[in-house]
């Protein structure tokens, strides 16, 4: 059998003892884990060029080491040129080891390439534990090569925990190494 991830062992080893800690959870079911990592990516253009589509599915399957799902529209919008039926996006759910690479990677290696770079903003928790990070482009990933890149998209990666509370939810990711910073003079989620 192959070795845990790191970030899995660093969530077993660390950050539960740290959760029980804080929390005062007493049973061990209690103690939030992230359940699932989903990554999801419009393509909006391909009505007009399915290699937009093709080019989607390809960088996602390079970033997650997962083949992407495609997403279809469930109905026609004439203002937006989208019939049912027509793709419009692709999908990855990633779970147990590949989800904590990817966070790892992510965290370590993606988000660091970004311009000015200061953190991550904390407030896009939904309010159940789940938090959501946009990223404006896809060359911030070393596994993407950006001589072959023919248009700069974004995406959006959902962090699914079963934390009852944003703020159990902000303490996992926090302690999983995710380079929150503050935004305003508001207090953070998690504080």
């Amino acid at each position: 059998m192959a070795d845990a991830p790191r970030l899995q062992e660093r969530y077993q080893n660390e950050v539960r003892p740290s959760l029980v800690d804080q929390f005062g959870y007493d049973n061990p079911m209690e103690v939030p884990r992230l359940k699932k990592i989903c990554i999801n990516r419009g393509v909006g253009e391909v009505s007009e060029n399915q290699k937009v589509l093709d080019d989607a599915v390809e960088e996602l399957r390079a970033i997650t080491g997962q083949h992407p799902s495609v997403q279809r529209a469930k109905k026609s919008i004439a203002s937006f040129d989208i019939r049912e039926g027509m793709p419009v996006g692709v999908k990855v759910t990633l779970r147990d080891a590949r989800m904590y690479e990817f966070f790892d990677r992510l965290v370590t290696l993606a988000l660091p390439n970004i311009r000015d770079f200061e953190g991550v903003p904390d407030r896009s928790f939904d309010g159940h534990g789940n938090y959501t990070l946009g990223i404006d482009e896809q060359i911030i990933f070393p596994e993407i090569e950006v001589d072959n890149v023919d248009r700069i998209d974004g995406m959006d990666v959902t962090f699914v925990t079963d934390a009852e509370t944003d703020e159990a939810a902000y303490a996992l990711l926090k302690g999983l190494g995710m380079p929150f910073v503050r935004r305003g003079d508001e207090e953070p989620a998690g504080a």
